[in-house]
């Protein structure tokens, strides 16, 4: 019987920044639009976080099921350790969607924005798919398209609109940027498990582009990200805040690139996280400040 901090370990608190940098990015967009909504920013907040942990638990059922997680390196997997039964995680990954949903129905009947039913109902199954049922797209090489889409566009992008009502330029480079920066770190913790992927034949972007172009992309990702606000610079220069950022991905890249053991790549992980964190306060800071000018 797991341990209630085996299963706090087990929902991944190192990727939960990647569900909150676009919701407070995207509020930030329709603070500068005069259409903050402290409670609707809260729901998506709530939303996000509750997928996160339900991709989460669905990945370690999933993967723990098929033997993927076996001897691997990095943080506890509750079924590929025998911590936890496999249908426990499984119930544990339902119970968090349906929050998700639930609270998701809320926001939508506040909002009266009906259509982003279809695309709650999107989030749920793509989250179950990438690891899960018989041909799983994470296994393909597609979870960073994944990750791209439903935690950079849609999340940012829903944010924004469930308060504005409509998105804008900021918002839209915001989650692009929060998107890639979250693709980066699931590329870090693919870097780390391209052997036994390999062996497990999962064939993630990282097995598929090879160690030595999975580590590039990584630092490729946080270069794109950070300077895409040069392009709201002209008419919002405190965007160029963003830019302080740069200091502090250069130890993670370092580590992604000459880092050859396995454990090494593990801090990657925190460090990713606290960019993307890092990156929607100051772009968030950048909005607030410009705002008015």
């Amino acid at each position: 019987m797991a341990t209630a901090a085996q299963w706090i370990q087990g929902a991944r608190p190192r990727t939960l920044p990647a569900a909150i940098a676009p919701v407070l990015i995207g509020t930030a967009a329709a603070y500068e639009m005069d259409a903050f909504r402290p409670l609707n920013a809260v729901l998506a907040a709530l939303v996000a976080l509750l997928l996160q942990v339900g991709v989460n638990y669905a990945n370690d059922y999933s993967d723990g099921i098929r033997g993927t997680d076996e001897n691997r390196v990095g943080p506890l997997r509750l079924v590929g350790s025998g911590a936890a039964g496999a249908e426990h995680v499984k119930y544990a990954a339902f119970g968090a969607f349906g929050l998700a949903m639930l609270l998701g129905l809320v926001l939508v009947v506040m909002t009266q924005t009906w259509w982003l039913l279809l695309v709650g109902v999107g989030c749920i199954m793509a989250a179950w798919g990438y690891t899960g049922g018989k041909n799983p797209y994470g296994y393909m090489g597609l979870g960073e398209v994944f990750v791209f889409v439903f935690f950079g566009l849609v999340a940012t992008l829903g944010t924004t609109y469930t308060q504005a009502g409509q998105v804008s330029l900021p918002a839209v480079i915001g989650a692009i940027g929060t998107g890639l920066i979250a693709c980066a770190l699931l590329m870090a913790n693919n870097v780390r498990d391209i052997p036994t992927d390999t062996k497990a034949g999962k064939r993630t972007l990282a097995v598929r582009l090879g160690d030595k172009h999975a580590r590039e992309s990584y630092v490729l990702m946080l270069a794109v990200a950070i300077l895409l606000v040069v392009i709201l610079a002209p008419t919002r220069p405190w965007m160029l805040i963003v830019l302080l950022l740069i200091p502090a991905s250069l130890m993670p890249a370092w580590l992604m690139i000459n880092g050859r053991k396995r454990k090494s790549l593990i801090p990657v992980l925190k460090q990713t996280g606290l960019i993307n964190l890092g990156y929607a306060a100051l772009f968030s800071l950048g909005l607030f400040l410009s705002h008015g000018l």
